[in-house]
């Protein structure tokens, strides 16, 4: 059997009194596609530092096979100053000819065109996206990746789905894409309570039997604190009464107490708010028009983002908004805000609304103040309505902040920590419309459990902009998918049964395509057949005779272009302006040597004849 490509032998960690994870291990084999889930906070990004090199383990072995090579994505990744695109994407790599096609359609995939540009002008989620190319392309043994789907729209995170679902791939990620786990991996790895649990299955499996795993401790504890309550009257007693009993006794005590103690941190309570109240006008979007003029020196357009757009938004309405980047998502939860004006129209916003922004440029705090009083500056208490009150404390707790983090000061926190923290301060001031701006990003799996559960019982509005398919079918009731160019589609539903809905027509539009070429085929045979029989009784003409050689030496010309362009596209020398150019110049290069041929044969019929 062969050895397996990474093998972690009873690694611990621990950053002063804090232990991340205590003598945990794993492996995997070649062709194994394994998803690793965690708490913010917990050490997931620090164990992957540490499979990396980059970071070192206390105690324990990672071992990996002697010839493999391994790639890894960061949360946070780094380029050498003042490199292009390319140059990133190549940076490291010896072969660099040999992948530049590959290159350039990746980087096509995920939206990145202008590829000679400084890749430290490039936007945060771009220069991660940019990173994702280069893992790739230098096609690793092993894939590490670090949270892969964040910044990506769902066309880019449903392409890099099947693309790592392809081939024998060996890779391990990081992710809360739940939909992206269960889609593409097949092991699950459980970093809970600083010990590493192992699920041979996709993520559905993993729900299942991590449930059973936590019945099965709770039902242990619960044994266990029934014998701890009598031993415990034994051990109370005088050291004199007990001093005839075996000594082993006394350390059995102290190991049942262990198993005793142990916590398990599974809520039972739902954050249920009845004191929001929101009038019966929310807003309206009365025909607003918005656009960017084209940048000076920039040979890009300007972008349209809505025209003559007009909506009537309801009373607990909770509306998804989706499509690609750029398509302008974010720029419309702006205008609603007043953040941003528009070019034409207004919003017409009701008097009682009041609104709690949660954006994707709003992480800024002051890292030398606690946890707790970040949230105390702005409530004390949350009011739940029916004499019910949330302390800051216990708000804080509801969302996974322990006793010992609440007094910690806010540079200790992990990157999904300090997202949460301000998802919390967003929340904590009790507002009746949520307006969400991917607000899973760097959260983790049981944050968003409980962030879902907190939407589905908001009695007021939400509107959410997010790439997590799973997060967006639990919370949303119909969506508004912005396409691009101020096209701007209402979907009565949630994303899975719009994808579902968009497939059926795109399957309906073939269909009706393959109706009208059949029928196009049958017509144009029908009058060949008559164009034949015509033929049959008659001779070329000089005029015919002299198109039947021009042609031959057209139809020659042609063909030797179409085998160059071919030639070009295959060797991946060419700039990307070129590629386009030369993939544009190619349909219609076979349509008219496609035309040519026919005609040349409705002549060469006649000439035999």
């Amino acid at each position: 059997m062969p050895s397996p490509l990474l093998d972690v032998q009873s690694v611990s960690k621990r950053f002063g009194e804090r232990v991340l994870f205590d003598d945990i291990s794993f492996s995997i084999a070649e062709g194994q596609r394994v998803g690793l889930i965690a708490q913010n906070g917990t050490g997931k990004s620090t164990l992957l530092s540490m499979l990396t090199g980059n970071e070192s383990a206390d105690s324990g072995k990672i071992i990996y096979r002697n010839d493999i090579t391994v790639g890894y994505l960061r949360q946070e990744p780094r380029f050498p100053k003042g490199a292009t695109v390319l140059e990133a994407c190549f940076h490291g790599m010896e072969e660099v000819l040999d992948a530049q096609l590959k290159a350039k359609q990746i980087l096509t995939q995920l939206h990145i065109t202008d590829m000679e540009q400084p890749v430290e002008h490039l936007s945060g989620g771009q220069q991660k996206r940019v990173a994702l190319a280069q893992v790739l392309i230098s096609n690793p043994t092993l894939l590490i990746l670090d949270e892969p789907t964040n910044h990506l729209d769902l066309e880019m995170v449903e392409w890099l789905e099947g693309y790592l679902q392809r081939g024998n791939r060996s890779l391990l990620m990081v992710t809360h894409d739940r939909f992206f786990l269960d889609n593409v991996c097949s092991i699950i790895l459980e970093l809970d309570n600083k010990t590493m649990y192992s699920y041979q299955g996709s993520y559905s499996y993993y729900l299942e039997k991590r449930q059973q795993r936590i019945d099965a401790t709770m039902a242990n504890i619960q044994h266990a604190n029934n014998l701890y309550r009598r031993e415990l009257e034994w051990m109370r007693r005088q050291p004199q009464a007990r001093g005839h009993k075996a000594r082993y006794r006394e350390e059995a005590f102290y190991e049942l107490e262990k198993v005793a103690k142990q916590r398990i941190e599974e809520r039972q309570i739902r954050l249920k708010s009845t004191n929001v109240y929101i009038g019966s006008k929310i807003f309206e979007c009365q025909y607003v028009s918005k656009r960017f003029p084209a940048r000076e020196n920039s040979s890009l357009p300007g972008k349209l983002i809505l025209n003559n757009f007009y909506y009537n938004f309801a009373r607990y309405e909770k509306m998804g908004i989706v499509g690609n980047n750029g398509t302008g998502k974010s720029t419309f939860l702006k205008l609603l805000l007043g953040i941003i004006p528009p070019n034409e129209g207004r919003f017409d916003i009701g008097e009682t609304v009041k609104f709690g922004y949660f954006s994707q440029e709003g992480l800024q705090f002051d890292e030398q103040q606690k946890v707790i009083d970040v949230v105390r500056d702005i409530a004390e208490y949350i009011d739940l309505g029916k004499g019910r009150h949330y302390s800051a404390s216990q708000f804080l707790q509801h969302f996974l902040f322990t006793t010992d983090q609440q007094y910690n000061y806010v540079y200790k926190l992990s990157g999904g920590e300090k997202r949460k923290l301000y998802l919390c301060t967003v929340l904590m001031r009790n507002p009746n419309f949520l307006v969400l701006d991917e607000p899973t990003n760097d959260l983790d799996i049981k944050t968003l459990q409980i962030l879902e559960e907190y939407l589905q019982d908001f009695p007021g509005c939400v509107i959410v902009v997010s790439h997590d398919r799973y997060f967006m079918d639990k919370v949303v009731d119909h969506l508004l998918v912005f396409k691009g160019e101020g096209v701007i589609k209402d979907f009565p539903g949630n994303y899975t049964q719009y994808r579902q809905w968009s497939k059926l027509q795109s399957k309906e539009d073939t269909e009706a395509k393959t109706k009208a070429s059949n029928t196009k085929e049958k017509s144009a045979k029908s009058e060949s057949d008559n164009n034949n029989r015509n033929n049959a009784r008659r001779k070329m003409s000089f005029k015919e005779k002299r198109e039947f050689t021009l042609l031959e030496k057209e139809i020659e010309t042609l063909t030797k272009e179409k085998e160059a362009i071919e030639t070009e596209l295959s060797t991946a020398t060419a700039s990307v302006e070129r590629i386009t150019e030369l993939s544009k110049r190619l349909p219609i290069l076979n349509e008219e040597l496609d035309m040519k041929e026919l005609r040349w044969l409705e002549l060469s019929e006649i000439e035999e004849a």
